[in-house]
């Protein structure tokens, strides 16, 4: 039974945009009662939304600015000191996508304090490390926190220990809806009639950058990803197109 699967620490929490948390406490084996997965026909990655709300409105985020968000405290002097100082600068909930930068910064100094105090840690020094895999379960969920944010890996194995099923949610798949709502606002605010800038290109790079993707990992795909943006006239006729490699 499902329930019965063993996870690697972690529990999913959602809090709306004004701080109230509306999920919290989901085992990572019911990740997909708060996590749906859609099908979109322009893209390669299946953009995720908060189930409970619908694909519509369901949108939310991983990531630096998230785990912020959430957190009361990072739990180290210099980073907590860091963290008061982003929240007088822009409020208890951060909205803009942007500042995951400044969220990287302080999660940085949070971890080099991390470092110092395990580095000081005797028990680092401990021999005992080797860990023998095995198939000890049939199926198992692991929810872990990576820079970029939350993954969940969902395997399935026979009783030889060869995978039957993966189900992999990276970040980018997370975000993909805010980058894509992001983009729309960039266009919205730099296109005017038939002129295209550059500045926007610069802007709708600087959206993207600022989650920090990993199209691969989201999309397996292979090879180079340029930048390319198409102009459609209200008939869905391309009127430019602009290209960036």
């Amino acid at each position: 039974m499902l329930r019965r699967l063993r996870n690697n620490e972690g529990w999913l929490k959602f809090i709306d945009r004004y701080g109230n948390i509306v999920a919290d406490n989901i085992h990572p084996v019911d990740y997909a009662t708060v996590v749906g997965e859609s099908v979109d026909q322009t893209s390669w990655m299946k953009p995720t939304y908060y189930r409970p709300a619908g694909l519509a409105d369901g949108l939310y985020r991983v990531g630096p600015v998230a785990r912020l968000n959430l957190a009361r405290q990072c739990g180290t002097p210099l980073a907590d000191k860091a963290l008061v100082a982003f929240r007088k600068s822009y409020g208890n909930m951060v909205a803009s996508s942007f500042h995951n930068h400044y969220a990287r910064l302080i999660e940085i100094i949070f971890s080099l304090e991390r470092i110092n105090e395990l580095l000081e840690d005797r028990s680092i020094l401990d021999t005992d490390v080797r860990a023998e895999a095995k198939a000890n379960e049939a199926e198992g969920v692991g929810i872990v926190e990576a820079p970029r944010g939350t993954l969940i890996h969902h395997y399935k194995v026979d009783k030889n220990g060869m995978m039957t099923g993966a189900n992999l949610i990276v970040a980018t798949a997370h975000n993909t809806l805010a980058m894509n709502k992001g983009l729309k606002q960039v266009a919205e605010r730099f296109i005017s009639g038939k002129t295209v800038t550059e500045g926007m290109l610069n802007r709708m790079e600087g959206v993207i950058r600022a989650f920090d993707p990993c199209l691969s990992c989201a999309t397996h795909a292979d090879g180079t990803m340029a930048l390319v943006v198409d102009i459609l006239n209200a008939d869905g006729g391309l009127q430019q197109r602009i290209e960036r490699e």
